[in-house]
């Protein structure tokens, strides 16, 4: 007997994506409205159900940020080894990062994804802070201090959290032996949040059935279209970064040829595209960069494992276009400086965004609050954001690849004889 190929998390997805869509039109134009279905199915289990599996994400928010930003900032402690490399890798990873999230926002506004779908159907359960009164430049820049780090993680004020943990991560790395016990308490604690995040994520099939049925009972097959912008949004904001900014970047600083680049790295990024985890590339993608492109493995093997970890460019424009569409779904007005503090928050979320499946929509979490808006948007885009996950993470690595290939660069890194195939 043949065993059976057991379905992936990314197809029993897709299944309670379509099942969950299918069951809420049935129930929205097929099914007279009554008790039995309005109360106890759509908005009894279906509601309880799906806003557990929104709790179960919201629970890992604080701790997952909190240990993988410690462990990621501990690692960019370690940069006094190579000097100025990793002072230029930083410095890269977080100006692509800003301008990941501002190509994305910029396209949404265009765009609009949000526009003709009214959530107000939808009864909003998240705590959505007041944004509405004024705040000062200096006051938001203080904000982001805490003066109370345990009220700051007991609230998840972000913001703070991350300030502290950048802070106390380069500490425990500068301290070095002395504190061992304390780098192995957050590296261990944040294997676990890692091992926890993959259990909540085993259970999305169930959370995106419910969730999107209820979503599809009470609105109808009218949110379907601005799901399509909002993916070709996302698309167009990932290509834009990959084949234009990236790009542009290795040319005008490296004068390396873009075209050469993408022939020889694409394998890496139909690899990244299948496992949907910046982590699984991380061998591959240094054997790729040394053997097809002449890159020192003496800066690759710091500046891509650092990648992995702190520089999520595709996940930052993801959430950046799902800040505009849930806005305009909602009908909720952001100002400029919501705009500024979700390209702060964003550019400083993707340290904390591990190098894993689907778990840049645990950090969207984070985004949204920090603008008040509700993490039931989250539920629309879940289902699909399965597909965006898998381009998303080859952007990823890709971003990865040509900060290394340009620091490099810079450094007399790069055979350039290995890079245009002349040896």
């Amino acid at each position: 007997m043949k065993n059976k190929k057991k379905l992936g998390l990314t197809t029993l997805i897709f299944i309670a994506l379509i099942a969950g869509a299918i069951t809420g039109i049935i129930i929205n134009y097929c099914i007279p409205s009554n008790k039995i279905v309005d109360d106890f199915i759509v908005s009894g289990l279906f509601y309880v159900v799906g806003q557990g599996f929104i709790r179960l994400m919201r629970m890992l928010v604080v701790p997952l940020v909190f240990c993988s930003i410690v462990c990621g900032s501990m690692a960019v402690g370690d940069t006094k080894k190579l000097g100025s490399v990793g002072l230029k890798t930083m410095l890269f990873y977080l100006c692509t990062t800003a301008l990941a999230v501002v190509v994305a926002l910029c396209i949404a506004n265009v765009i609009n994804p949000g526009i003709g779908l009214d959530m107000s159907a939808i009864k909003i359960t998240s705590k959505v802070t007041e944004s509405t009164q004024a705040t000062s430049v200096t006051e938001t820049l203080l904000n982001i201090i805490p003066t109370n780090i345990f009220e700051s993680l007991a609230n998840g004020t972000m913001l703070q959290i991350i300030l502290f943990a950048l802070i106390l991560g380069v500490i425990l790395a500068n301290m070095s032996d002395r504190v061992d016990i304390v780098k192995n308490f957050f590296s261990q604690f944040n294997d676990i949040m890692m091992e926890m995040t993959m259990v909540v994520m085993k259970l999305a099939p169930i959370g995106v059935f419910c969730l999107i049925s209820k979503t599809f009972a009470e609105i109808g097959f009218d949110v379907f279209i601005p799901l399509l912008k909002y993916m070709f949004c996302v698309l167009l904001a990932l290509g834009v970064q990959c084949f234009g900014v990236y790009m542009s970047m290795l040319k005008i600083f490296s004068g390396l040829n873009p075209i050469i680049f993408i022939k020889n790295f694409f394998p890496v990024m139909a690899f990244a595209f299948s496992t949907s985890t910046s982590n699984a590339t991380i061998p591959m993608n240094i054997d790729t960069l040394a053997e097809k492109m002449g890159v020192s493995k003496k800066i690759s093997s710091f500046t891509i494992p650092l990648g992995a970890t702190i520089n999520m460019d595709g996940t930052s424009i993801m959430q950046g276009v799902a800040v505009v569409f849930t806005a305009q779904a909602f009908g909720i007005h952001l100002s400029m400086m919501d705009y500024a503090t979700v390209i702060g928050t964003a550019t400083l979320a993707s340290i904390g965004t591990a190098g894993v499946p689907s778990v840049g929509l645990i950090t969207l979490t984070m985004v949204f609050n920090s603008v008040g808006l509700p993490v039931e948007g989250i539920a629309l885009i879940m289902g699909i954001d399965r597909i965006l996950d898998m381009t998303r993470t080859a952007v990823n690595i890709t971003g990865d690849a040509v900060c290394t290939t340009v620091v490099a660069s810079m450094n007399k890194a790069v055979d350039r004889d290995i890079y245009y195939g002349r040896k």
